[in-house]
């Protein structure tokens, strides 16, 4: 088998690993770029294989960094059939929905800006388009993707619907194994399963986000989301948290929900304005299978898990402008993640200079977004093209964080120490991925290698 990493090899976004095995081509995800404007119209504008030539397409997880140029594929003649869970094909539906409405909007600001046309990724109908391709098997089912290469998805408590993807196949006469991550959840996290524990393979790419550090302890994430919520409070401030609309609102929601039934928190009025994460809340309930023991629990004694004594799920833009004229204290989650898109960039526009204020921070952010410089508490920060005093506080909560942090990366890669078992490191920044291969290799574990883009691979 050979393997290229045509994305997310010494950086974090745009997951694309090509199987060749037995003459038939298997892409391991098909992500976008996210970072600098012209780095990513370049990498995102054209793949670096023929998509004809593919045989079969496998998603590990919705994220739009693991999924976003799916409907680039269809546009550029590939008919094949994509693989994902149940949950990941009802999460796709929206979310690349939501990210073709990003591109028509970003060609016509910058037609806009600069007079000359620049034409979308991919526009609607491309979606619609490539979701009739799609396939989804539940988590344990094994079927065949090409002649003698099966898959198995086993659930990777990430976001609903995340799978780590098991490769069996045959080659030279020998049955083998890949086992693919995706992106690794954590332990004893709100609302979904444990990951599954993989028992043998002979090749692993494996994530790295943090393979350089670990979170805050679980246990103690509600707590230190009460005493954001209440220092706020009494400086009478709103409370912004910029967060990826798939799993990190729902999980705030949730811990919220949980803080406001111990009596930890005054009922306070939040607000979920974003519709792709009012639709993917919505999805979150149709799956409450994929729920764990202790989210089905609250469920049987308070209802539903994203209701709260106030809360208001936002749509529609005039709705949202008005919460631009709230004085009372609040919470106001809004996507993107990043704060490079989306109406968070207007709930930081009309915050950041109020030193009531606090920008809770819930997750990772890459590398050149308006979020890592917040996060690096700049002086200033630019939005909208206009430099402003970032005066509000700047609360860090990595508690949240759906990705593995290093302890559980190594504990996960310990797994496979033998001399003909081989990891291939992905998925992280440079720092991240050193560091996990440096603490692997301290665990015995001797052939880790480091992807690099479109260097191809042979296990």
């Amino acid at each position: 088998m050979k393997i290229t990493s045509y994305g997310a090899a010494g950086g974090v976004t745009g997951s694309k690993h090509l199987l060749e095995i037995n003459g038939y081509r298997i892409l391991l995800d098909c992500g976008m770029f996210q970072g600098k404007r012209e780095e990513t119209a370049r990498k995102n504008r054209s793949f670096p294989f023929v998509s004809e030539k593919l045989n079969a397409v496998v998603l590990s997880h919705a994220h739009i960094d693991h999924t976003g140029t799916v409907p680039m594929l269809h546009k550029s003649g590939y008919r094949g059939r994509i693989y994902t869970t149940p949950a990941t094909h009802d999460l796709c539906g929206v979310m690349l929905q939501d990210s073709a409405n990003i591109q028509k909007r970003d060609a016509e600001w910058l037609q806009k800006k600069n007079r000359e046309f620049v034409p979308a990724l991919y526009e609607e109908e491309d979606v619609y388009e490539a979701m009739r391709h799609f396939v989804g098997y539940p988590y344990g089912d094994r079927f065949e993707v090409v002649p003698d290469v099966f898959v198995t998805f086993q659930d990777a408590g990430h976001v609903l619907g995340s799978a780590m993807v098991v490769v069996d196949y045959k080659e030279d006469g020998v049955e083998r194994r890949l086992l693919f991550s995706g992106d690794l959840g954590r332990k004893n996290m709100p609302l979904l399963r444990d990951p599954w524990v993989p028992e043998d393979a002979d090749t692993v790419i494996m994530e790295s986000t943090y393979g350089d550090r670990d979170h805050d302890p679980i246990e103690a994430m509600e707590a230190q989301l009460a005493e954001v919520v209440l220092a706020t409070i009494r400086r009478g401030g709103k409370i912004i948290i910029p967060s990826f609309a798939l799993e990190r609102a729902q999980e705030i929601v949730f811990a919220l929900k949980r803080l406001e039934m111990n009596g930890a928190i005054p009922t306070i009025p939040v607000y979920v304005d974003s519709p792709l994460t009012v639709n993917i809340t919505e999805i979150f309930r149709y799956h409450t299978e994929l729920f764990d023991r202790e989210t089905k629990q609250v469920m049987s004694t308070a209802g539903d898990p994203f209701e709260l004594n106030h809360i208001e799920y936002v749509r529609n833009a005039d709705d949202s402008m008005r919460l631009n004229t709230l004085k009372e204290p609040c919470i106001i989650i809004s996507a993107s993640g990043m704060c490079e898109v989306g109406r968070i960039l207007h709930h930081l526009r009309n915050n950041c200079e109020d030193p009531r204020n606090t920008i809770l921070i819930v997750g990772f952010m890459a590398e050149n977004t308006l979020g890592r410089r917040i996060v690096e508490r700049q002086p200033e920060i630019k939005i909208f093209g206009v430099k402003r005093p970032l005066k509000a506080e700047v609360k860090i909560m990595n508690a949240f964080s759906a990705h593995a942090g290093r302890s559980e990366l190594i504990d996960f890669g310990a797994r496979f120490p033998g001399k003909h078992q081989k990891v291939l490191l992905v998925h992280g920044e440079p720092a991240s991925l050193e560091a996990l291969r440096s603490g692997l290799g301290d665990k015995g574990v001797r052939n880790v290698t480091i992807m690099e883009e479109k260097v191809s691979v042979t296990v």
